[in-house]
């Protein structure tokens, strides 16, 4: 099969099903998931099933929550959501915070994304990586410094935030979420350790440096 055709293959998978991920990265499928509210049938099952005709639906007030808890300090390099404003118009989020903490008594937010009409699989990196990477355009970073993190930051729970949605709408629609840290000896864990994570601000500081 001739390279083109490989990577047209690739970019179609990526749309319909499996985020296009570095290959510095690894998906992280360990952690306990919750949600703020779910109306019966599209539950986390739906939000988690890499199928993206199905989906979550919230049934309750904003900010809409999904909430994934680890067993142990994880590392966490970015977040893909996969949407579709053709399909769910109004239930389509238009802004997403993400938080990082131990426990729900002390999230910090680390990014928050601006998304216009997105369609498909979306990218919210919590940590900028160290090569440049192009940007979705429907997904605009609020901080695109991601508060001076490199490569990573280290968390107990990482909580996502619909804030609104397109058209003012009430209740939200998440086709798929997919939680993305370091491979296991990729670059990003064998460089220098004192380099993998540079100053950043206090609120910070204690879920991305390397203890």
């Amino acid at each position: 099969i001739a390279s083109t055709d490989v990577l047209d293959a690739l970019r179609a998978h990526a749309v319909h099903g499996m985020p296009m991920a570095s290959e510095e990265l690894r998906e992280i499928t360990e952690g306990v998931w919750s949600l703020s509210t779910a109306k019966p049938g599209n539950e986390i099952e739906q939000l988690r099933d890499d199928n993206t005709d199905t989906f979550w639906q919230s049934d309750g007030p904003q900010p809409h929550l999904i909430n994934i808890q680890y067993a142990k300090k994880t590392k966490v390099s970015e977040v893909h959501l996969y949407l579709s404003y053709k399909v769910d118009e109004s239930y389509t989020p238009s802004a997403i915070s993400v938080r990082i903490g131990t426990s729900f008594q002390d999230l910090a937010e680390v990014q928050v994304v601006d998304l216009k009409e997105p369609e498909g699989w979306v990218t919210v990196r919590l940590a900028a990586p160290r090569t440049t990477q192009a940007q979705n355009a429907s997904c605009i970073p609020r901080d695109p410094t991601c508060g001076g993190a490199v490569d990573f930051v280290r968390t107990w729970l990482v909580q996502l935030a619909i804030l609104s949605n397109h058209q003012n709408g009430r209740d939200t629609h998440v086709r798929q979420v997919k939680v993305f840290g370091p491979r296991v000896g990729g670059a990003m864990n064998t460089a220098n350790r004192e380099d993998q994570v540079q100053p950043q601000t206090l609120a910070l500081l204690q879920y991305a440096t390397v203890r």
